[in-house]
């Protein structure tokens, strides 16, 4: 799910990131049952960006121009960056775009979710409350916010900025399946009850729909799984999928309390190398939270009795 608000700043730009690449192959592999795991080939850098990168990099050394138009080309690189999984250098170029501009909302937008991939959760706050403070209406902030609460232990101050995102578009379930996971952390019967309440409301059956029943317990892991491919008609739509699909199996996993089986599927999410999806930023920083939640137990087991 590509819900990141990247507003192009040139049309130049769109044009040379408007082709897309990767292909796909499926096997069969056993765990628990489920004999039809399907495996994408990872996505390849799109050679488009490659070339994108290059001109822009060149425009911003040679090219004598205003410091906004400088910060939007500093902003537009560091979008580019990000795309292709070089998060490091696309924060540079945001923390520079900010410096020449500081009222651009995307940039601030994207650091406060870098902010969250590294678990610096207060500067993650004070970025999209800045993103949020200039566009009110931004609903991407709003989303991006809340999670950031979320993987920083704030289910409770979650939850509204989920629902305000929600509420922009009552009837997408990856939207309501965001709400149902933060409001697990609260009281998973009530996030149930929730849940089905929204799912009954949806008037389309899309795939993604699936995501819910499987919350739900009207699907089971397999049945999900075997239908990840229904539909598809393109290798990039098939890792787009799997990188959705195998990161809320590790959600769903992570519920069951089975922590092996989630980072598997985790793993598997990026693994699609789909960098743009919210799915693939966070399975990262969810298998860094599985190593913290698994080490805790055996540090304590090993700590010396002091009598």
């Amino acid at each position: 799910m590509n819900l990141i608000a990247r507003r192009a700043t040139s049309v130049a730009l769109l044009i040379l990131l408007g082709l897309s690449q990767g292909c796909s192959t499926t096997s069969s592999s056993s765990s628990e049952g489920i004999s039809n795991l399907v495996i994408a080939e990872p996505m390849a850098i799109n050679p488009q960006s490659e070339l994108a990168l290059a001109r822009l990099s060149e425009i911003i050394q040679r090219v004598e121009v205003t410091e906004e138009q400088r910060a939007k080309l500093f902003y537009d690189r560091g979008v580019i960056f990000d795309s292709v999984g070089l998060r490091s250098l696309a924060s540079f170029d945001f923390q520079r775009a900010l410096r020449l501009q500081p009222d651009l909302v995307d940039a601030y937008n994207f650091m406060g979710i870098h902010h969250t991939q590294r678990q610096e959760f207060n500067l993650a706050y004070e970025a999209f409350d800045s993103a949020i403070e200039l566009e009110p209406q931004h609903q991407y902030a709003y989303l991006n916010r809340g999670i950031a609460l979320y993987y920083g232990g704030r289910a409770e101050m979650a939850v509204a900025d989920i629902q305000k995102f929600q509420l922009q578009e009552q009837f997408d379930p990856y939207r309501m399946a965001w709400l149902y996971l933060v409001e697990y952390e609260i009281d998973p019967q009530v996030a149930k009850q929730n849940l089905q309440a929204n799912y009954g409301s949806l008037p389309h059956n899309s795939w993604a729909n699936n995501i819910l029943r499987l919350f739900l317990g009207e699907m089971s892991e397999g049945e999900f799984i075997d239908e990840l491919t229904i539909g598809v008609t393109s290798s990039k739509e098939l890792t787009d999928r799997l990188c959705e699909g195998y990161f809320y199996l590790g959600k769903f996993n992570q519920i069951k309390e089975l922590p092996d089986n989630s980072s598997n599927y985790f793993k598997l999410a990026l693994s699609t190398n789909v960098y743009e999806f919210i799915e693939h930023r966070y399975a990262k920083l969810e298998l860094e939270l599985l190593k913290v939640n698994v080490a805790q137990p055996l540090n304590e087991e090993q700590q010396p009795v002091v009598e």
